[in-house]
């Protein structure tokens, strides 16, 4: 996690996090929906009323000019750094050129609404080979929305993957106690001792884990240490209650955890002394008279699972003003007294 990899940033299309692909022009033999589920694709070996199955968007073959695309409101609004089209099992069908476009429409627009509306380059036209996980940096850029994959000319994608950093609209932040370690108010993992079952980011994500797959889990320690993940918060802030939740987790939870926070200053706070978890439960804990740190980390003795982290609070006032400067307009002026 600690290597400058933008693949190892979220997916701020992911289903998971609710992005929706909500049209394309064309899904005559695969749905547009599989584009962002959160899992890999998998082979179908089945045949259809229209032909062989696809885990992917697949489009007809064209016989006019012209392309295909769809167009994709991100779960969580923010900097994309890099996109992936992948056209795992599409080897014969595959689009053998793709190109992005990104645009910010806030609030919920209609399909209508996103169709006229005025689409900037976020990646140029590039090729694509098949069978292939196409990763393909872009260029930093301004908080967007929606992204438009255009395939040229048609062809089937299984999976579109649009890694970044969520930039929430401070507006809504504002307006209470958030979860100021949150995906999709802009807290992301920047480092963590082991991941070898589950990502870390999984941790930060929107509702509850369905199964012991959607957290965080690390490999069993052999040795005398403990593992860990460091969370960078939305922004400053004051945390006031702490969720760690191992539901799902039954024979490998930690025994114990403690949170720690950072200033901006780079002084580290006690938020939660070591303490004792129990398995499978929504463990709540109030933080009383913490100061504003930018930064958490959680650390769980010696190993073991977590579904679930949430660090409720405010916003500081520096905190605040760093979330208007990240989205860039007047929107993210507070919305009255708080």
């Amino acid at each position: 996690m600690s290597a400058p990899d933008w693949t190892q940033l979220p997916d701020l299309a992911n289903r998971a996090q609710g992005g929706a692909v909500v049209a394309a022009n064309d899904e005559f033999f695969a749905a547009r929906e599989n584009l962002v589920l959160p899992w890999p694709a998998v082979a179908r070996p089945d045949f259809g009323h229209k032909g062989k199955e696809y885990d992917g968007w697949e489009t007809r073959r064209r016989r006019e000019a012209g392309e295909d695309w769809a167009i994709v409101r991100l779960g969580m609004p923010g900097v994309v750094a890099g996109v992936v089209v992948d056209t795992a099992y599409f080897l014969g069908n595959y689009p053998p050129q793709a190109s992005v476009q990104a645009v910010a429409v806030e609030g919920h627009p209609s399909v209508e609404e996103l169709v006229a509306a005025d689409w900037q380059p976020l990646l140029d036209r590039v090729d694509l080979a098949g069978g292939t996980a196409n990763a393909f940096a872009v260029p930093p850029g301004r908080r967007v929305t929606h992204v438009r994959l255009t395939i040229h000319p048609d062809g089937g994608v299984a999976r579109f993957r649009v890694h970044g950093t969520a930039v929430p609209d401070p507006r809504f932040l504002d307006a209470g106690p958030f979860d100021l370690a949150a995906l999709e108010n802009g807290g992301r993992v920047t480092a963590v001792s082991n991941a070898f079952y589950g990502s870390p980011h999984q941790l930060l994500g929107r509702g509850d884990a369905a199964n012991m797959g959607g957290g965080w889990e690390n490999a069993r320690r052999r040795d005398g240490g403990n593992d860990w993940v460091d969370v960078q918060l939305a922004c400053e802030g004051v945390v006031a209650l702490a969720e760690l939740d191992t539901s799902w987790f039954l024979g490998n939870a930690p025994g114990a955890a403690a949170l720690t926070g950072r200033t901006a200053d780079g002084a580290e706070v006690e938020l939660l002394p070591r303490t004792p978890l129990q398995p499978d439960t929504r463990h709540r804990f109030l933080v009383p008279g913490a100061p504003g740190v930018v930064s958490v980390r959680l650390d769980v003795y010696p190993d073991g699972g977590m579904a679930r982290l949430r660090l409720w609070g405010r916003a500081t006032d520096a905190g605040r003003s760093a979330l208007r400067r990240a989205l860039g307009d007047d929107r993210a002026e507070p919305a009255g007294p708080r």
